[in-house]
């Protein structure tokens, strides 16, 4: 129920911020599945979805042939795509970034960023914010993280067991999935971690402006406490010779 609410609460954020303008071309990088890719498109907006994971963009044209969308995916690497036009809203969502493992990377994708949004358009991101004590707890034994039973009637527990690397800042995650009390298969989940101060500067030093910094999807202010990272960007044109 938790991953549903937060889907729920990001699905709602990046609705508020869409284009008044109806004819406005949104971008989405790493769009996955296409879950807010369809629901935007419903909205009636031209959006296009890049994500470099052909199983995963499969799915989201199924989907979209069923709800009868017209939606333009896109398999790319976010790092390396040029699309030939810009766009007036551009995002990456669901925590994306954190699989930009190194620096040159990270950089690589904000100038995909900036190469494709129009003058005057927005950035949006969201990612997590670390909190080291949690991580330090979990680093300690496995925990339980999940328990279902399918619709066929198999018994589903996941453990996961967590290591951060304090060189890298790469959280390394894994899932261990037992069915019916035997292992059964496990689900690498490494995530590069962003500290606040570290990633403001990243992104004032590429060129962008933040307009808004949230700690939450209901752009609660960002503080102590805040599990997100939730910007609102524009690029900073005085900063950017080459636009």
């Amino acid at each position: 129920m938790l991953n549903k609410a937060i889907e729920i609460e990001d699905l709602q954020f990046y609705k508020r911020r869409l284009p008044k303008n109806k004819k406005a071309k949104i971008l989405e990088l790493c769009c996955g599945t296409g879950r807010l890719t369809l629901a935007i498109a419903k909205e009636g907006y031209n959006i296009c979805g890049v994500d470099y994971t052909p199983s995963m963009l499969e799915q989201a044209k199924s989907k979209a042939t069923e709800a009868g969308l017209d939606i333009n995916f896109i398999e790319a690497d976010i790092r390396t795509l040029d699309l030939q036009e810009q766009f007036d809203l551009i995002f990456i969502p669901f925590n994306s970034i954190h699989h930009l493992y190194r620096n040159k990377n990270l950089f690589k994708a904000l100038a995909c960023v900036k190469n494709h949004l129009k003058k005057g358009g927005f950035f949006l991101l969201d990612c997590f914010n670390p909190n080291i004590q949690y991580i330090v707890e979990k680093e300690k034994s496995q925990a339980v993280i999940a328990e279902y039973t399918t619709n066929d009637g198999r018994e589903v527990l996941i453990n996961q067991t967590m290591c951060y690397e304090r060189a890298t800042q790469i959280n390394r995650i894994e899932w261990h999935y037992l069915i019916n009390g035997e292992f059964h298969s496990t689900q690498n989940l490494d995530m590069r971690l962003f500290f606040p101060q570290e990633l403001d500067s990243y992104l004032e030093q590429d060129g962008f402006d933040i307009v808004h910094k949230f700690g939450g999807f209901e752009e609660e202010s960002f503080d102590n406490k805040s599990e997100k990272h939730i910007y609102i960007l524009s690029l900073n044109y005085l900063g950017n010779n080459d636009k």
